[in-house]
């Protein structure tokens, strides 16, 4: 039981955060419900963004969160965070594609937002809490021997959010709950109806953003060439932000073979394109390493598997740390679509030992 401890629970108004609710409250914890307002309308013409966390229902969305805490008896507040949504999440998400790398605003906004900023606005208003948890589907385990607490994958495969939180730091790990984490999605959806919440049946959100990711950038169109590695010129474009690493779909032009987009060339507007040969790498550099489950940096090298994408299948993989912070990976298998900027998080088992920014 909680022995009277007070948690705070990030609402979104969805199926995952209500249960998250429900079950902190059964387990006798004193619950208060949060929830972020990021939109703003700063964008202009950004059209209506459908089942995302950043969008024009946000509004809804919000009156629907407090509703539901107000039905359950739960206090509710909304903390007003579009500024620093607009300073830390979207001019990073800009910056990123403008600069020809792939953005990861999700994993950015859980660690400086949902479970930095958020929590941290309620300690001024005065509103203490033991712990702060969210409907993410993820475990945490004390690890007597060092003392950390340490973020294990979600028992449903498929819905694991483990990439998605390994830059959470030690301090917030220690002051996070996890309900749903033993939990597979539909035994979720289960326990939404045996509670005859509405939400039971709700649809999840499928990103930060479920419009086009370039209505964000506000970019006029500019030509440029779509080449080939060989330096072929086959085709224009109008842009290399509206390309990401790996794309198949979409180029516009004709080939014998598939062509993959492999390089964006922000310096001449340039989209470089090649068989899927070209795709494929065997090594890569993170930079921007944390080590979310261990003490420190380890000083040899260590046999992990890998995910450079939330929903890939892990990959054996050699990692060893480098003398300027950065971490070698060097996978067993050739992996594709390795795209700069992503982040690539390293596993032993279910445990996240933590991940960086690849870089090279």
């Amino acid at each position: 039981m909680s022995n009277g401890l007070t948690v705070l629970v990030g609402v979104s108004g969805g199926v995952d955060s209500t249960v998250c609710l429900m079950l902190l409250k059964e387990q006798g914890y004193n619950v208060i419900g949060v929830s972020m307002s990021i939109y703003n309308k700063d964008i202009p013409n950004l059209p209506a963004a459908g089942n995302s966390c950043y969008g024009g229902k946000e509004k809804q969305d919000l009156i629907e969160a407090k509703k539901l805490c107000d039905s359950l008896g739960i206090e509710h507040y909304t903390f007003d965070c579009s500024e620093a949504f607009k300073k830390h999440i979207l001019s990073y998400f800009r910056e990123e594609y403008l600069n020809g790398r792939t953005p990861n605003p999700c994993i950015k906004c859980n660690t400086l937002m949902k479970f930095g900023l958020l929590p941290e606005l309620a300690k001024q208003q005065g509103i203490q809490a033991d712990y702060f948890a969210t409907g993410h589907y993820a475990r945490l385990e004390k690890d007597e021997k060092t003392g950390l607490v340490l973020l294990k994958k979600g028992k449903d495969e498929k819905k694991d959010q483990s990439y998605f939180l390994y830059r959470l730091t030690k301090e917030q790990l220690a002051h996070c709950l996890f309900p749903l984490g033993s939990y597979t999605k539909e035994e979720v959806r289960k326990i939404a109806r045996d509670y005859g919440l509405a939400v039971s049946e709700k649809k999840d959100s499928q990103d930060f953003y479920a419009g086009k990711y370039t209505d964000l950038l506000e970019q006029a169109p500019q030509k440029g060439y779509i080449q080939h590695i060989n330096g072929q010129i086959l085709g224009t474009h109008q842009g290399f932000w509206n390309y990401t690493i790996g794309q198949r779909k979409g180029l516009g032009i004709a080939s014998k073979e598939p062509l993959f987009v492999i390089d964006l060339d922000k310096d001449h507007n340039r989209v470089i394109v090649g068989e899927a040969k070209y795709c494929r790498k065997k090594e890569a550099i993170a930079e921007d390493v944390v080590w979310t489950g261990l003490l420190k940096a380890p000083s040899t090298s260590l046999e992990v598997e890998t995910k450079h994408r939330s929903s890939q299948r892990p990959q054996k993989a050699t990692i060893t740390s480098l003398s300027d912070g950065k971490v070698q990976i060097k996978f067993q298998e050739e992996q594709s679509a390795i795209a700069l900027g992503q982040s690539i998080v390293f596993y032993q088992g279910d445990t996240v030992l933590g991940g960086g920014i690849l870089c090279a």
